[in-house]
């Protein structure tokens, strides 16, 4: 099934800010001149352009024009904020290991939740953060290559797959939950946990111009860790 018109004009406005030909502040073009080179009614270019200032990709100026808004996210109680930046400001020693960096094909769930269509290309890694060698937090996290196409390339052991997100693509949007849950055979034992010990999960969905950037699950000991925050 073709994708309507308007997720076209989406899709290749969303491309030229990605390419870098469009910057923050720059004037997109008139709904009359998109209408021209699609070949498409106004109104359905205006659905375009109303879905991107929603999803704050554009800003419209009455009077003026449409323009690349500048990037922003949602506030949340938790901070988007590396978690080797909170232990080393803890004063505390940090360090990772690389459990796995690789390429992942989206099952349909995945899918669904990168807003991709299923069998789409992903990458994944699996990263063991440790705090003064105690092991702290497991992150599995699942990245859109359109976001960041070099991912796979980065040293995780030097900066956090978080630090390097922030840099290449500035967050817009975020979406988190929190459960306390019971962890599998292998999540135990790379966290040094007891038998009987539950995890606390941070599930966390974060947006970048437009597009789905990560999803990721943050699995933390729930004997050692807590969430804090404040207004």
């Amino acid at each position: 099934m073709n994708a309507p018109a308007y997720q076209g004009i989406k899709d290749f406005i969303l491309a030229r800010i990605h390419a870098g030909e469009w910057a923050e502040g720059d004037q997109v073009p008139s709904e009359n001149e998109l209408a021209r080179e699609f070949s498409v009614a106004r109104m359905t270019v205006n659905r375009a352009l109303r879905e991107l200032t929603s999803e704050q990709v554009l800003t419209r100026v009455q009077g003026s024009g449409t323009f690349v808004a500048r990037p922003k996210y949602e506030s949340t109680l938790v901070a988007i904020r590396s978690i080797s930046d909170e232990i080393v400001a803890r004063g505390h020693r940090y360090h990772a290991n690389v459990l796995h960096v690789g390429d992942e094909i989206a099952d349909t769930a995945l899918a669904d939740e990168m807003k991709l269509k299923p069998g789409s290309a992903l990458f994944h890694s699996r990263v063991l953060h440790f705090e003064n060698d105690e092991p702290v937090q497991l992150e599995e996290r699942w990245v859109n290559p359109a976001v960041a196409p070099d991912y796979t390339l980065q040293d995780f052991t030097n900066t956090t797959p978080n630090q390097y997100l922030v840099r290449v693509a500035p967050l817009q949007r975020v979406e988190y939950r929190i459960e306390a849950l019971t962890p599998d055979e292998d999540t135990r034992t790379l966290l040094s946990m007891e038998e009987v010990e539950p995890c606390l999960v941070l599930h966390r969905r974060t947006w970048s111009q437009g597009a789905v950037a990560s999803v990721a699950n943050l699995w933390h000991p729930g004997s050692r860790y807590r969430f804090t925050g404040h207004f």
